[in-house]
């Protein structure tokens, strides 16, 4: 048998192996389980029918969190508690108001998590502090996103008389425009090197008063991060750069791929910058407590 022929014979084994093994495993794409066909976190949401794109994805992503170093306490030189606040209208930040794909769950970041709190896969605490003191029912939960029912007295055309209308609010989620995030930044001389740890997470949504006039901003809820950094890791953000590389929520956080800006360190009065001092000077101060803190890590291998 000539080295010709012998190849011949060979391409077509390979050639008819692989039909075999493609045919075995059910014939075409379209009879093969869809990534992404599961039930989204928006209720709107329809999966495909179908692959939706050019090829077969298979997601790269382990869906677990990246493990964290352990850090004992004897090792801890120097820590600080710092509040951080992220603006989801920065250009940076854009990842959470993506309304969502086949990947990421179909739905906004903010519907993640209230589809998380819903169905019992985390657990919230209620807005009143940040120390994760009172667990939150799931009446507190839906109290949260739609908010109480309101009577409002209407006109009744036909029979020309007032009656009272129960008016349900629909939680809109394009108006959760900023998270708060409260963190410990911690110089381990196990490590050697300054360790960031995220301890909570908090959608912040606006008080808005009957008169339409704007009274502030509160937090929903909070949410202890360690606990949900398992849910962070089963979808992924959208990456404005590249569709092919995501990150997950979890490795988004970690990598520290967002916008924000400091609001508050701790202190013996528990004073936020944005107490006696003009927006410009609040940004200041935030800037100021950013570089001290990037600086201590240099300063503590000088001492």
């Amino acid at each position: 048998m000539t080295i010709l022929n012998s190849y011949r014979l060979t391409a077509a084994t390979v050639l008819l192996l692989t039909a075999g093994t493609a045919f075995a495993q059910g014939g075409s794409a379209a009879d093969q389980p869809l990534p992404g066909s599961q039930k989204g976190v928006n209720k709107d949401w329809a999966p495909s029918k179908t692959n939706d794109g050019a090829y077969d994805r298979i997601s790269s992503h382990a869906s677990v969190p990246i493990p964290w170093q352990p850090i004992r306490e004897t090792d801890i030189l120097w820590k600080k508690r710092v509040w951080r606040e992220i603006d989801t209208r920065e250009k940076q930040n854009v990842a959470f108001r993506y309304a969502g794909d086949e990947s990421s769950g179909g739905g906004m970041f903010i519907e993640i998590l209230i589809d998380a709190l819903k169905t019992g896969k985390i657990k919230g605490y209620k807005q009143f502090d940040d120390r994760f003191t009172q667990v939150m029912s799931k009446e507190d939960i839906m109290e949260s996103v739609a908010g109480k029912t309101d009577t409002q007295v209407i006109l009744d055309p036909i029979e020309n008389k007032e009656i009272q209308k129960i008016i349900t609010r629909d939680f809109d989620p394009t108006a959760i425009r900023k998270f708060r995030i409260k963190e410990d930044w911690i110089f381990d001389r196990n490590q050697g090197q300054m360790v960031v740890r995220i301890v909570g997470i908090a959608p912040i949504q606006d008080v808005v008063g009957e008169d339409g006039v704007y009274r502030g901003s509160k937090a929903m809820f909070w949410l202890y991060y360690p606990d949900i950094r398992q849910l962070l890791a089963q979808y992924e953000v959208y990456n404005p750069q590249n569709d092919i590389a995501r990150y997950t929520w979890d490795e988004f956080f970690e990598s520290r791929q967002f916008a924000s800006k400091i609001t508050k360190v701790s202190n013996p009065f528990g004073q936020e910058f944005k107490d006696n001092l003009n927006p410009m000077e609040s940004l200041y101060e935030s800037k100021h407590a950013a570089e001290e803190i990037f600086n201590k890590e240099v300063d503590m291998w000088v001492y």
